[in-house]
């Protein structure tokens, strides 16, 4: 007979990265663990120790699940939050990042979050909402954590909405106008699609007819689409460019120096000095 006590020891540690964060990596961050006895839990972190300069024990296998599930909330819920607000103070002509900037000043009790176009990744669009499947065996609802993905979700439309006003304001439609997204991947600086909003910004502008192409520094491929080079030609011949991820090796000022239109998710295009393309910021 298989013993957990003799044969195997079982704990859970969940995964906490950031990829594209140079300031952290697997040994600076501190690795929760649970065990399924206090042996497990010894001898994982015994393990761990050698890996990382920290380790953070649990009670449970639970509990280290927990934590993983509130640490991705905590940023899903307050992803949602920025976009709402931002939508909102559009509205009334106010610069929700200026804001931010202003906020970010209080030496306590505010964490700035930055909106954008979608919430990406394969953690934070997702993680949630196991726990909120979960709780429905429980008898509860997690309707905080729903409606935090409804409003995260919706930006992408929010965003292919900006797109085609922003082309109406030129007399054009989304059928047939030649759009450019800049950057696909979910963040900056790194290569992974995963769940990416500009993906999904890239199918509904498909779908509404718009030619589409893309630049990413960092995906070569995706789909049947190459990147495309962010040459003065291939840059004038955009109706609009759509910034969905703002990499860092992106030359902007020349987008700024050739493209007609800009719809900037990122608010990137506010550094750019001397531009003479329309930006507007979505």
């Amino acid at each position: 007979m298989v013993s957990h006590r003799r044969d195997f020891f079982l704990a859970y540690s969940p995964e906490r990265e950031d990829p594209g964060n140079k300031e952290f990596s697997v040994a600076t961050i501190p690795k929760v663990m649970g065990g399924l006895t206090d042996d497990c839990l010894r001898l994982t972190s015994n393990l761990y120790k050698n890996i990382v300069s920290e380790t953070v024990e649990v009670s449970s296998l639970e509990t280290a699940e927990a934590t993983k599930l509130m640490e991705n909330i905590f940023r899903a819920v307050n992803i949602a939050m920025v976009n709402e607000l931002k939508l909102v103070l559009s509205r009334m002509g106010v610069n929700i990042w200026e804001v931010i900037d202003a906020a970010k000043t209080k030496p306590f009790g505010f964490m700035p979050f930055y909106p954008g176009p979608g919430m990406g990744g394969h953690c934070i669009p997702i993680d949630p909402f196991y726990l909120s499947w979960k709780a429905k065996e429980y008898n509860t609802e997690a309707k905080f954590i729903e409606l935090a993905g409804e409003i995260n979700r919706k930006m992408t439309e929010n965003v292919a909405q900006r797109i085609g006003k922003a082309l109406n304001d030129y007399k054009k439609s989304i059928r047939g106008s030649k759009i450019l997204l800049v950057g696909v991947a979910y963040k900056k600086d790194i290569d992974d699609v995963r769940e990416s909003p500009a993906l999904r910004i890239m199918s509904l502008l498909e779908y509404k007819g718009a030619k589409i192409n893309y630049h990413d520094p960092y995906v070569k491929n995706i789909r049947s689409l190459k990147s495309l080079d962010l040459t003065k030609s291939n840059i004038k011949e955009q109706d609009v460019i759509v910034i969905t991820t703002d990499h860092t090796n992106i030359d902007y000022s020349a987008l700024g120096k050739y493209a007609k239109l800009i719809v900037d998710t990122r608010n990137i295009m506010s550094t750019v000095k001397n531009s003479k393309a329309r930006v507007l910021r979505a």
